[in-house]
Formats: C-alpha cells, structure tokens, sequence
C-alpha cells in the first residue's frame, strides 16, 4: 500500500540518501582494483568519484521527473513560477517559422551551464528542443563548467550522443574542468560576454554561493540572462515545522549526496547579487506545503 503524499515526501530524503550510500562500496572497490591510490587517500576526490557514480546511475531519473519544468524554463515559457502552456495550435505554429513570443527569449548565444555533472541536460541545447527561429535565437557556444572530472567522460559522451562536439553542428560544447571560483582567473571565458547563464540544480553545492553568484553575474553581457531552477530552503509559509525538518535533514544531506545543501536561500541571494533589470524568480507553482525540497524557478536580466 503507498504511503500517502506527505508521509512519502517526508520519507523520501532518507531513502535517496541509502541509494546514495549503497554506491560507496562499488567506488572503493573500483579504485582498489585500479590501484587508484590518490583517490582512496583523498577524502575529497573519494566524494566527488562517490557522487558521480551515484548520480550517473540517478540522473535520468531526476531529469525525467525535472524535465517538464526545466524544458519550459530554455525555452522562455515561465513567467511569476508558473508555465506558459503550448496549445495545440501553438504547438503546429512553432513547427512554423514563427512560434508566438514567449515571456522570456530562449537560451541563445554564448551560454555558460554551471555544472552539468554526468550531462544529463546537454540534450536540450539542440534544436529539438530549442528551435533557432533565427541567427540570433541560435545557441553558437557552450562552456561547461564541471570541476569534478569523474564524470567527464560521461558528460562528454552525452555531448557527442547530442552532436554537439564541433563536428558541423553550428554548436560547441566546451567542457571546462573548473570551478566558478578559479573560472575568472583562468581566462577561459571572458567576463561580459555570455549571453545566457543556466544554473539547473547545481547553486546547492557550489562553494561560497554568495560570492560566487557574483562572478557568475560578471560573466554576463549587458541585456545577458540567467535561467535558474534550484531547490531552495523551505518558504515561510511551510510553517516552522517544515522548516526544522529541513533544517535537521540538512545536518545529513550533503555528507550523502556529494555537498549538496537543503536549506540555502538562493533566491534571496540570487536577486540581491547585483542590479537586474528584470527578475521573474518565484516558487515554482503548486508545490504542496511538505516538499523538503521547494524550488524557485525563473529568468533574471542583467
């Protein structure tokens, strides 16, 4: 018999976090076996090859359970939390030259995705889901900025599976095995040129998320945009309750699923960052009241 909603909802971080646990052991047994010492003598390069197995082996899972929301949020369709719908007739108008205008562009241009992981949404920088209605809604670059080389030869497969690995697509995907914190100094990208940040899941774990968000802002052109969906600490409304369990689940949480924060308030810091010219960031709607995980969703103009 299932468990009801709430019960289930309050539940389910432990489980995860078990699932998390089980894929230790392989990992270790894995380095062992490729007499891979430096990693099995390094708490930190052992976590980050722990997390990435799990998450290789989780991510379609959780992209199939984001994707309705993520998908939407590319394309421009989210506007106050809430999904702008396609109709029937608007669906046979996008196949056309001239889709109706969303409420916000779609990712385009020179785009900068903070950390794709094992590449579970490279797909959706292809015009399967991002049709170009023109030269200038067409994505021409992509950086990747992944520090955890583990999983960069599965996030390089999934960018070649896409065809997005220069091979006369129009599109390249460059993976960048840097964190935010050393990307400014590196010179791989050049601050005020991006056209689209994208941060999908991923501001939960990046070190100094204050600071940080700030150099992410940097790398933005004039009129650049950031396309945010991220879990985020439990809104007031929840109720204090909600917000101790959080709170007492956050104390685990990123022991298990490779430093990732439940109760950071990224949103908050996200619009306080530096001047917008536009900030369409909300909670995602019709979430109930017990999700541990709440998510803000929208685009922020710089």
């Amino acid at each position: 018999m299932p468990l009801p909603p709430a019960l289930a909802s309050l539940v389910e971080p432990f489980l995860f976090m078990g699932l998390a646990l089980s894929f230790l052991p392989p990992t270790i047994l894995a380095s062992l076996r490729a007499r891979d010492w430096t990693t099995l003598l390094s708490p930190s390069r052992l976590r980050s090859a722990w997390f990435g197995r799990f998450w290789a082996h989780v991510g379609p899972t959780v992209r199939q359970n984001a994707e309705k929301n993520v998908v939407p949020l590319l394309q421009g369709r989210v506007t106050n939390g809430v999904i702008v719908p396609l109709s029937p007739e608007e669906h046979q108008q996008q196949q056309a030259s001239s889709p109706p205008p969303p409420p916000h562009p779609p990712v385009s241009g020179t785009v900068l995705e903070v950390g794709p992981g094992s590449g579970m949404w490279v797909s959706l920088y292809t015009p399967q889901y991002l049709p170009a209605a023109g030269n200038e809604n067409k994505i021409r670059k992509i950086y990747g900025v992944e520090p955890n080389t583990s999983v960069h030869p599965l996030l390089r497969a999934q960018v070649a599976a896409a065809g997005l690995d220069g091979d006369g697509s129009g599109t390249t995907y460059e993976v960048v095995p840097l964190g935010i914190e050393d990307l400014a100094v590196s010179g791989r990208v050049e601050p005020g040129t991006v056209d689209c940040v994208v941060t999908v899941m991923c501001l939960c774990s990046i070190p100094e998320p204050r600071r940080n968000i700030v150099q992410l802002y940097n790398f933005l052109r004039p009129g650049g945009r950031w396309y945010v969906y991220e879990h985020v600490r439990c809104f007031g409304w929840q109720g204090w309750g909600m917000r101790l369990y959080q709170a007492f689940l956050g104390i685990f949480w990123p022991q298990f699923i490779g430093g990732c924060e439940m109760c950071r308030d990224t949103g908050k810091w996200l619009k306080e960052a530096a001047p917008w010219s536009e900030v369409d960031l909300c909670q995602l709607d019709g979430e109930p009241w017990y999700f541990t995980m709440p998510h803000v969703i929208g685009v922020l103009t710089k």
